[in-house]
């Protein structure tokens, strides 16, 4: 078994490599995916969402307006508070999931796609939780795959998916912009990776690179090494 970290900043390209990494085998969640279900009516999420950033944030239908809440989260400097509500949530999540993966296949290689990762242990220091599940990184991920690219291919990435029909760019290059500067830049977050995907280059380069890297991850998972860690 191997549990992967599989990182990058918004724009990066993370989710296109943990694609190609599926088709050849590899267990995949993205933590996006498991943060919006944790975020829905009813989820413990949710009613901490609610109870910290008010009612303003709930739409009539009852479903949380995303939208708003980013608006105070990243541009409000509320992220810290809206990080310490779903973080742990969507961690434990990830801890489940990956143990359901290894006991239907104990050779699996499985990946959790997350933008995050550096940046939530950073937090969790930050906040005096050095002892807690946020804070001991390596108790929870056994190698770590950064994919990076310069800060203007991810931002151009990230408007084109945003508003791919050009319809408020600046805005969308604001938010870019804003989101970047809450994350950990590539060179402070290379040296502690274990593998590092450059997307500099078309989708062929990218995808030679994961080719090149999908045995060598198939064959840690096979080493059979302590499940808590591969330090």
């Amino acid at each position: 078994m191997l549990r992967v970290g599989l990182t990058g900043g918004l724009g990066s390209g993370k989710s296109t490599v943990a694609a190609m990494l599926r088709e050849l085998g590899a267990e995949v969640i993205e933590s996006d995916e498991l943060g919006r279900t944790l975020m829905e009516p009813g989820q413990s999420a949710f009613n901490q969402i609610v109870r910290v950033f008010g009612d303003a944030v709930v739409m009539p239908d009852g479903r949380l307006d995303r939208a708003r809440l980013a608006e105070l989260a990243f541009r409000g400097g509320r992220v810290k508070e809206l990080n310490a509500i779903v973080h742990p949530a969507v961690i434990e999540a990830q801890r489940q999931w990956m143990d359901d993966v290894f006991a239907r296949d104990p050779a699996a290689v499985a990946v959790v796609v997350t933008a995050l990762l550096f940046e939530v242990e950073r937090d969790a220091r930050a906040g005096g939780a050095s002892s807690s599940v946020l804070a001991e990184l390596r108790e929870r991920i056994d190698r770590i795959i950064l994919v990076t690219a310069p800060d203007d291919a991810k931002i151009a990435r990230y408007v084109a998916r945003i508003s791919p029909a050009a319809i408020n760019r600046e805005v969308a290059e604001a938010d870019a912009r804003s989101r970047l500067a809450h994350q950990i830049p590539d060179s402070e977050k290379a040296p502690r990776a274990d593998y590092l995907l450059e997307n500099t280059g078309g989708i062929a380069a990218l995808r030679a690179q994961v080719a090149e890297l999908w045995p060598r991850l198939k064959q840690e998972s096979n080493l059979k090494l302590n499940p808590r860690s591969l330090k």
